[in-house]
């Protein structure tokens, strides 16, 4: 068997968390429940770490209705070949890796994808350059 057939998802990078305010998340998840407030960022989003893993608490730009949902981001160390793997095996990916951020140790990158019941889902890896 090869690394390809042996590959699944395992670590989870990031959750978000759908908010109507994030100024009251923030300060919920903060001053409330003692979690480790790690920044604010536009248009709407507030980042904890929990343990290793991030909670983003997002205002949509948009309003939407009333049945928010979470997304969980896997973390993998190959986004390319996480993202050739799963799309051989039939996984439908909204569009191909993506940069979404440029961080001052890394870049992160993004692959969104949904589950049968259309719940979004994401591959997420912090790419550092090699010295």
């Amino acid at each position: 068997m090869s690394d390809h057939d042996n590959f699944g998802l395992e670590v989870i990078g990031q959750i978000a968390v759908p908010v109507s305010d994030v100024d009251r998340a923030i300060a919920f998840y903060r001053d409330m429940l003692g979690m480790r407030f790690l920044f604010k960022a536009p248009p709407g989003l507030g980042f904890f770490d929990c343990g290793g893993v991030r909670l983003l608490l997002d205002e949509p730009a948009k309003k939407q209705s009333q049945n928010f949902s979470s997304i969980i981001y896997y973390k993998v160390a190959d986004l390319p070949a996480a993202f050739s793997t799963l799309s051989a095996r039939g996984v439908l990916f909204e569009q191909p890796p993506e940069l979404v951020a440029k961080m001052p140790d890394h870049e992160l990158w993004m692959a969104f994808f949904r589950d049968p019941d259309g719940n979004l889902l994401a591959l997420m890896s912090e790419v550092r350059e090699e010295n």
